[in-house]
């Protein structure tokens, strides 16, 4: 049964849903260029959330119809947007994969629909997750994207237990784009442009709070490359033994 306060939550989710990308154009932006002019020399270079990727594997059990329809119904609720079915480029044998056959689920998802998705991940979905303690700084790749796993669909609010055939995973890339310079377009800064944008919109990076005890990026520079070090020293001592 629904009571005022339920209302009101209701009422106080619709506002986030509206109000996160006017949070960014107008507040976010603003803070970054007045707080690191030397770094955000103009609104081109701030990074900004481009799309978001949700894909799904099906594997041999796209063949069957009626999961193929089931995973595309449930991908449409989870998303608001039709996948596009994922097919094998060629053929190999021993996986018993044939040319041009259907495998998976893939959404990209742009301007309105990527935050509402982006919204519902920060709000509802992570809070389902059993023992939630944040995400990993590590999930960057060199191109300064974010991708993360979901081992079950039951975590998303449209999804009722009930109507579950199989437990299924899901794939999710958070595409990051910013016009940077050349002098500051290396892995690193794309990575640092990524914690600061989800620093920002409270995205739950839960090793990002190291970084905050470096005042210069020298120093986050330094402490990279000693990582680094030490991981081929670790390498190059488990290739003796």
């Amino acid at each position: 049964m629904y009571t005022q306060t339920s209302f009101e939550n209701t009422a106080e989710i619709y506002s986030l849903l509206e109000n996160i990308k006017n949070e960014y154009e107008n507040d976010i932006k603003n803070v970054l260029i007045k707080t690191s002019p030397n770094i955000y020399k103009n609104p081109h270079m701030i990074p900004k959330l481009k799309k978001i990727h949700v894909n799904r594997g099906l594997g041999l059990a796209a063949q069957n119809s009626n999961f193929l329809k089931k995973s595309i119904e449930e991908f449409t609720i989870i998303t608001g947007q039709k996948p596009i079915i994922t097919r094998s480029k060629k053929a190999i044998a021993g996986f018993k994969i044939r040319t041009d056959m259907e495998l998976g689920l893939t959404v990209t998802l742009r301007g309105k629909k990527m935050y509402d998705f982006f919204t519902k991940l920060l709000f509802f979905t992570f809070a389902q997750i059993r023992d939630f303690r944040g995400l990993s700084v590590r999930s960057f790749d060199k191109a300064g994207n974010y991708t993360l796993g979901l081992k079950e669909q039951l975590i998303f609010p449209e999804i009722e237990y009930e109507n579950i055939e199989q437990i299924q995973g899901l794939s999710i890339n958070l595409v990051i784009g910013a016009s940077t310079p050349k002098s500051h377009s290396n892995t690193l800064d794309r990575i640092l442009n990524g914690m600061v944008l989800f620093k920002f919109l409270k995205f739950p990076l839960n090793d990002c709070g190291n970084y905050e005890k470096f005042s210069t990026l020298s120093e986050v520079n330094q402490l990279w490359d000693k990582k680094k070090h030490l991981r081929r020293k670790r390498w190059s001592q488990e290739e003796t033994k």
